[in-house]
């Protein structure tokens, strides 16, 4: 580092003397600086020896909050494979990295599949004096390791993660003075800046000395408070939420926390940080309790002979067997809390660095009679205001119904014609002018529209909903977050932006302007923070969809064509059927803009593009006109084979009226939507007081073909597939079966509008739900038309009456299976 410096200070004063080199001098020697200042690149000199995750490198990469996970906890632990700690990491905000050696290669982000490889095929403790000589032996199937707390900080450092989240430290042994028994965590802990959250050391271990030890290497010990006055703080033991040693600090919360992580890094102290975390009061076993158990099992492990690395195995096994193994749901419940914690500090620091704050005098000092404290205004407070998600949003991070899509302030602007509010014979405001109104703020957004729909029809049956989406650290964005928590939506995919470091990061607004018959005449909509390429998180989208594993995906086209495909991508990727929700005529041809006629292999029928759309006819119109620009439809050789196996020529026309409407027909409808279905295979065609047109590509095993019912509604069957080199094209498609069109009568006539706003967005949400329990389109068109007729009648964007109709939707789910 001192050469570096020396470099640096040769580069400058040369610079005086040949003004032209300057620049190019001082590029060099900060990209040195950055080097061995910024751990997000301090991995770079070790080149491929160390493999970090694509998911972990973007994270790291865009400042996103990032956790470590130790690998022992797997492979050497008896809690088992089913911890959550990765699902808890992203449920509070986080990316998890799980690190350990595969196949003798040190890794940073390993998968579910690779763990599981690493605890059946068997893996050796790995610290840091095994880094390596397991990395020099080379890369061999089969050579595995599980890092301890050592090795995980210093491969995490490797990295550039800043926080760990784990279980218990190891620490000083009691009689450490005889045998010199003292972990390798607490010399890491020394050397190594990581900010490490575990709940203290194991009660078995001489705690005062372990404490003392790190005192000695420099390392901060910090006990989070929860509340408690300071004087009242012990460092947990553990199982036991107190050791009877009070703690040398205390910490109030998670912001505090990040804020000594960060203010440690700006002063370039390289000893890491211990945050204790007393085990939840639940889960416990008291104090009293564990030291007659402890004493006990010390006195048999001495009269064993159990020392060494064998003193902590036989130790644990022996205390779980004497507490009928309680310590074993201890264990699971610390170390989900410390995980949980330490995503939430990760999520602090990242705002911490975006913002460049100066930590130092962020926070006040916690008091020792207070029980709360309060940060100063100084301290960013946007993560705050997203609320945590409660004990049951977090049991499960799958969701069945993932919405990827807008969520914004709107504000519904009803024109009041005189200004008293009576009938006018002119419904429509004055230009260039002020009107009175009536202007009402409601959350909305498609996408949290859909999802707010889905999650009131679906929840009482069992729907899981999740909404992935952004907003801005602005007050929008705060009254967004909240209106969801109220609303009992999942916020834990919504990911908030800072202006600082992203230049659209607004929270998004649509202002509606509607006459004084309610009918929108005109709308403004700030949807620049999901539409900017620089907001293009497309690891962090992947890793949402696989963490949720959803059955669809919703995806609406307020994202630009990349993000939106992006979605679509990661959706396919993890075996997610996707709809598409238009949004409006203008981004609705989005879908098309990475598909043309000369590369449409893998999206066309039975592998399209989306499973299933909901466009006005207006949109479908408009997403006609853009997959023809692209080629797609006529020009395309892929498309022609699957419309003309059908052989659906003579007498269409007769047959779209029969099944749609004379004017319908007249108007392109169906005919559109019957050429956009080898990318679309089912198309749902909002038709406001017309009701709405179903229409469906049949694979040959379709029951609707077998099904009398159906019959009548049937537009064309296939001819049948005979295979072979036979001319005839109708063999080319044998998945082709037949198209399904019925036009679905609306199901009440409402003579009061009062607002239009997120009828659409109702009506797709409901339709989700239903098919997410298993249903068919053809059986949920009428449940979801009463969701959107709920919500023309209501002043909010998702009518709160929607969760009366969760039985109805139910009960067609049913039919449908059935």
């Amino acid at each position: 580092m001192a050469s570096v410096w020396r470099q640096g200070s040769r580069c400058l004063r040369g610079a005086w003397r040949s003004p032209t080199a300057t620049t190019a001098a001082i590029s060099a020697y900060t990209a040195q600086l950055r080097h061995f200042s910024s751990p997000s690149t301090y991995k770079a000199p070790y080149g491929s020896l160390l493999r970090v995750s694509e998911e972990v490198e973007a994270a790291l990469a865009t400042n996103r909050p990032v956790v470590a996970l130790e690998s022992t906890i797997y492979t050497h632990g008896a809690l088992g494979m089913d911890l959550r700690l990765e699902a808890i990491v992203r449920e509070n905000g986080g990316v998890p990295a799980v690190i350990g050696v595969l196949d003798g290669q040190p890794c940073v982000g390993l998968k579910p599949e690779e763990i599981t490889r690493m605890v059946d095929e068997g893996a050796q403790k790995v610290s840091r004096r095994d880094l390596a000589v397991m990395t020099a032996r080379g890369r061999q199937p089969g050579r595995h390791g599980g890092t301890t707390i050592s090795g995980t900080m210093v491969l995490a450092r490797l990295a550039g993660i800043r926080v760990f989240g784990t279980g218990g430290l190891g620490g000083v042994h009691r009689g450490w003075h005889d045998h010199m028994d003292i972990s390798a965590d607490l010399s890491e802990l020394g050397r190594t800046r990581v900010a490490v959250v575990s709940s203290g050391c194991k009660g078995f271990l001489d705690i005062a000395a372990t404490l003392e030890y790190l005192e000695t290497h420099g390392v901060y010990v910090g006990t989070f408070a929860d509340g408690r006055p300071a004087k009242e703080v012990d460092f947990p033991a553990f199982w036991a939420r107190e050791s009877g040693i009070a703690s040398p600090s205390v910490v109030a919360d998670e912001a505090e926390a990040a804020a000594i992580v960060w203010a440690q890094e700006q002063l370039g102290i390289e000893s890491g940080l211990l945050f204790a975390n007393a085990i939840p009061p639940v889960a416990e076993v008291p104090r009293v309790e564990m030291e007659a158990l402890i004493d006990r099992v010390v006195n048999e492990a001495a009269a064993g002979g159990h020392t060494g690395n064998r003193n902590t195995p036989f130790v644990l096994r022996r205390i779980r067997e004497l507490t009928d193994h309680r310590t074993v749901g201890a264990n699971l419940a610390l170390v989900q809390a410390n995980v949980a914690r330490a995503a939430k500090m990760a999520v602090h620091l990242s705002e911490l660095v975006a913002g460049g704050k100066e930590s130092c005098s962020s926070f006040t000092s916690y008091s020792a009679t207070s029980t709360k404290t309060t940060a100063p205004e100084t301290v960013p407070q946007a993560a705050e205001a997203t609320p945590q998600p409660t004990d049951q949003t977090v049991q499960d991070s799958r969701a069945d119904v993932l919405v990827a899509g807008s969520v914004a302030l709107d504000l519904s602007c009803d024109y009041l014609g005189d200004g008293d509010g009576s009938e006018t014979t002119d419904p429509s405001p004055k230009l260039h002018t002020s009107n009175p109104a009536s202007i009402v703020p409601t959350v909305g957004g498609v996408g949290h529209n859909v999802a707010h729909a889905a999650h009131a029809i679906g929840s009482p049956r069992g729907v899981r909903v999740r909404l992935c989406s952004l907003v801005g650290e602005d007050i929008a964005g705060a009254t967004v977050l909240s209106a969801m928590a109220a609303n009992g939506l999942d916020t834990t995919g919504v990911r908030q932006l800072d202006a600082a470091t992203y230049a659209s990061a607004r929270t998004a607004h649509y202002v509606a302007i509607n006459g004084a018959d309610k009918n929108l005449m005109l709308a403004m909509a700030d949807m620049a923070i999901f539409s900017s390429k620089e907001h293009a998180f497309s690891a962090s989208w992947a890793s949402a969809v696989a963490a949720a594993k959803p059955r669809w995906l919703v995806a609406d086209a307020n994202w630009s064509a990349a993000g939106l495909h992006g979605w679509i991508r990661a959706a396919r990727q993890h075996g997610a059927q996707v709809a598409f929700e238009p949004v409006s005529v203008a981004k609705s041809g989005r879908l098309f803009e990475f598909a043309d006629a000369e590369n449409t292999e893998a999206h066309v029928f039975p592998r399209p593009l989306v499973d299933l759309a909901s466009p006005n006819q207006y949109e479908l119109a408009a997403m006609h006109a853009a997959a023809r620009r692209r080629g797609l439809v006529l020009d395309d050789p892929h498309w022609f084979r699957i419309i003309d196996a059908l052989g659906l020529s003579a007498g269409a026309r007769e047959r779209f009226v029969r099944l749609s409407s004379f004017a319908l027909t007249d108007e392109g409808v169906p005919q559109q939507a019957v050429q956009l279905l080898p990318y679309i295979p089912t198309l749902v065609t909002k038709l406001g007081s017309r009701g709405a047109l179903v229409t469906k590509l049949l694979a040959r095993d379709d029951p609707l073909l077998m099904d009398r019912a159906a019959e009548p509604y049937l537009l064309v069957r296939a001819p049948p597939y005979v295979g072979g080199e036979d001319q005839n094209h109708n063999d080319y498609e044998p998945a082709v079966g037949g198209i399904y069109m019925r036009l679905f009568a609306p199901v009440q006539e409402v003579h009061e509008i009062v607002s239009v706003n997120g009828v659409g967005d109702t009506f797709m949400g409901a339709l989700v739900a239903g098919l997410a329990q298993g249903g068919r389109v053809e059986q949920l068109v009428d449940v979801a038309q009463r969701a959107a007729v709920l919500t023309l009648q209501s002043r909010e964007s998702v009518a709160r009456g929607v969760s009366t109709l969760a039985e109805a939707l139910s009960t067609a789910a049913q039919q449908g299976r059935a």
